[in-house]
C-alpha cells in the first residue's frame, strides 16, 4: 500500500476493514519503519462496515484501527471518516452515504472513476464482506451507498452496498485462518454464491491468504 499511495497523486482514499487479520496491516502501517515513509497526509480513510455500538467500544472497527494506526501515526484529524453510530441506524447510514458522495463528488458511481484507491476487505467463515451477510437484503441493494443491516448478527450493522465496495482500482481480501479453507475451495470452482463470489470491482483484486486459510485451494501465495 505504501508504494501505491506513493506513486498516486493527489487524493488516496482507502476503506478499510475490521478483523484481526488487517488489525496487523494497520500496525506495520504505523511501525517505525514505513510510518515515516507514508504519505498519510493526502491519504482518507474510510470504514466499509461498522457495528452500530459507541466508537469506543470493543467491537467498533474503528476503534481497533485507531489503536492500531491511526493514533500511532500523524494522521490529520479531517482525512478520517468513521461510520455514525449515533441516532437511528438508518439515518445514519444515508449521513455516511453522503459523506462518501461528497469525497466522490456526485451521487452516480462511474467504472472510469473508482471511488477509493484501495478496498480491503476481510472473509467470514460464511462468505460475508464487509456486514453484506448471507440472505439479508442488503445483497441485493443497487441504489444506496450505504444501508443498515439490522438482521444477521446479534448487533445491528451499518455497511457499504456492493457497488461502492466494487468502486476501486484495487480490491484486496486479506484472509487467515483454517475456517475460511472449504469457502475458498468452494468459491475457486465456481459452486458458491455466498456473498464474497458476487464481489466483482472494477478494478484490479487480489487475495492474500495464510497457509491454513490456503489449504484447500490455490487462490493465491499464502504468507
Amino acid at each position: 500500500m505504501t508504494n501505491l499511495a506513493l506513486a498516486s497523486e493527489g487524493p488516496f482514499r482507502v476503506a478499510l476493514s475490521g478483523g484481526s487479520t488487517p488489525k496487523t496491516l494497520y500496525g506495520l502501517l504505523a511501525s517505525s519503519e514505513l510510518r515515516p515513509r507514508f504519505p498519510w497526509n493526502r491519504v482518507f480513510w474510510y470504514w466499509g462496515d461498522e457495528r452500530f455500538v459507541p466508537h469506543d467500544d470493543p467491537d467498533s472497527n474503528y476503534r481497533m484501527t485507531v489503536e492500531a494506526m491511526l493514533a500511532k501515526a500523524p494522521v490529520p484529524a479531517q482525512n478520517v471518516f468513521p461510520v455514525p453510530v449515533d441516532g437511528a441506524p438508518e439515518e445514519a447510514a444515508l449521513r455516511y452515504e453522503r459523506t462518501l458522495q461528497e469525497a466522490y463528488g456526485g451521487s452516480v458511481l462511474h467504472p472510469a472513476k473508482p471511488l477509493f484507491d484501495i478496498n480491503l476487505l476481510g472473509l467470514g467463515a460464511d462468505g460475508h464482506i464487509a456486514s453484506l451477510l448471507p440472505d439479508q437484503p442488503a445483497l441485493e441493494e443497487r441504489e444506496r451507498w450505504v444501508v443498515a443491516v439490522p438482521h444477521g448478527r446479534p448487533e445491528v450493522r451499518i455497511t457499504m452496498t456492493y457497488p461502492v465496495l466494487e468502486s476501486c482500482r484495487r480490491a484486496a481480501f486479506l484472509v487467515a485462518g483454517r475456517e475460511k479453507a472449504p469457502i475458498l475451495s468452494a468459491m475457486q470452482i465456481g459452486e458458491s454464491r455466498v456473498p464474497a463470489a458476487r464481489f466483482e470491482p472494477v478494478g484490479e483484486l487480489h487475495w492474500f491468504l495464510d497457509r491454513s486459510a490456503a489449504s484447500e485451494s490455490n487462490m493465491a501465495s499464502p504468507f
